[in-house]
């Protein structure tokens, strides 16, 4: 193999490479399934003698090291982009802080305002053209790179070997490499799904046309809704979407999609990251059906606007009574992260014909034990907004839906109060009624 000689320069232990690090250094791991894992415990070794080294990652799926040896943080300054539920722990402890930011704009932000010395990224083994695939972890990978002083890359042997843009880096650009363990890769299984996510599906079902372009996020209900298409009489749907899925492998399994309406890259299912199950992994692996780009041309919403009929779903937390989502914090307790939400409900507000839905239970359990509603009248102070109320469409519950777009403030009030528990909908009504949201016409 040509580029055999430059990979047996460059192999690296992954003391080596962290030997390299320096007080005040910034250091990327990237994003989810590309973070490193042998070098992370090599870092969080030498942390004496470092001092504010600052290493940002995103959507963490294993232990990070330089969080859980330095729990004063006297050595390593963490921060995320998209918080995980090990994220969130970290963050509840004060190791951790957001960075806020929409999905889609990572790559411009880290060519224009972000500073990198070392990036280290998790990617599969060099091929025979000498390049290392980004896997199942394109985002803003390249973007990365391109800035970064030093690229080190931590070889997977499980990571697939995505077909696709700006998914590689090459080994000429490439200081050290370090051959990684043959572990497997990180899951996350699916979540279950309980009546009320089927009810919400079967919402949306109606909704949906043959011939659609599917972006569809991540949780129970956006479970069902795969569920619910995979098992109706749609077909020739497409896949434009930022995270790829476990059952989206059900929708192609099941005859339903071809893509052949799409616009933008027809024919192909358009991802820019995948976490899920090895089931996702295996699919997507060599898959010239599948095409992993960066997160700017998935995310900005011109280009999700490129396809017709685009179908945005996804899960939200709260939503207020004039229309405003709260899709990643509740008051100050961050939980996990703007992503692309707000970008593809604006895309898809963009495309001819398409639609974007926001799906939430009626009620959730508090920390007391207590039913709560997600309907409520105002959101709670230090509530993060991610999707403004002026670009909030479908709003979906297990007691129906509503189309919020050219909906006044006492329309929007009543709309979203008879989708809530028929044992709430007075108080709402009553507070809505006394913050003047009704108008004068009160019944």
């Amino acid at each position: 193999m040509e580029y055999l000689g430059q990979l047996k320069s460059k192999l690296r232990r992954p003391d080596d490479v962290a030997a390299d690090v320096r007080s005040g250094d910034r250091v990327d791991y990237g994003f989810a399934l590309a973070q490193p894992d042998l070098f992370d415990a090599a870092l969080a070794a030498r942390r004496e003698g470092l001092r504010d080294v600052v290493v940002r990652s995103a959507l963490s799926l294993r232990p990070r090291r330089v969080i859980e040896d330095d729990p004063e943080q006297a050595h390593f300054i963490c921060e995320n982009w998209h918080f995980s539920g090990y994220d969130r722990k970290q963050c509840e402890a004060g190791l951790v802080s957001y960075v806020p930011f929409n999905f889609g704009e990572g790559p411009a932000i880290y060519r224009r305002h972000r500073k990198v010395d070392l990036v280290v990224i998790k990617t599969a083994p060099m091929d025979r053209h000498g390049h290392f695939n980004f896997g199942a972890s394109n985002a803003y990978t390249r973007a990365i790179c391109d800035v970064a002083e030093r690229i080190v890359v931590e070889t997977c042997e499980a990571m697939p070997v995505c077909h696709g843009v700006e998914n590689a880096v090459h080994i000429s650009e490439v200081a050290a490499v370090i051959e990684g363990a043959d572990d497997p890769l990180p899951e996350l299984p699916a979540a279950p799904i309980g009546d009320i996510d089927r009810q919400v599906a079967d919402f949306i079902l109606r909704e949906i046309g043959d011939g659609a372009c599917l972006q569809i996020g991540i949780g129970a209900m956006p479970n069902a809704v795969c569920s619910a298409i995979a098992n109706s009489g749609l077909r020739d749907l497409g896949i434009h979407t930022e995270m790829f899925v476990d059952g989206m492998v059900d929708l192609v399994e099941a005859g339903k999609v071809s893509g052949r309406h799409k616009q933008s890259h027809p024919g192909k299912i358009v991802f820019t990251f995948a976490v899920g199950s090895r089931r996702s992994y295996d699919f997507l692996h060599g898959n010239e059906q599948c095409l992993s780009l960066p997160v700017d041309l998935t995310n900005l919403p011109h280009r999700v606007a490129e396809n017709r009929n685009v179908v945005s779903i996804n899960n939200c937390m709260q939503i207020d009574l004039s229309g405003q989502v709260a899709s990643e914090s509740s008051g100050h307790r961050h939980v996990s992260g703007t992503g692309g939400q707000l970008q593809f409900v604006r895309g898809a507000f963009m495309s001819e014909g398409g639609k974007s839905f926001m799906c939430l239970s009626s009620r959730h359990r508090d920390k007391q034990g207590r039913f709560a509603s997600r309907i409520v009248p105002g959101l709670a102070s230090g509530t993060v907004v991610t999707t403004p109320r002026t670009d909030a469409m479908y709003v979906v519950t297990e007691y129906g839906i509503a189309n919020l777009k050219g909906l006044s403030v006492s329309e929007r009030a009543r709309a979203l109060i008879a989708l809530a528990h028929p044992d709430d909908r007075d108080a709402l009504y009553e507070a809505a009624r006394r913050h003047g949201m009704l108008g004068r016409r009160l019944h």
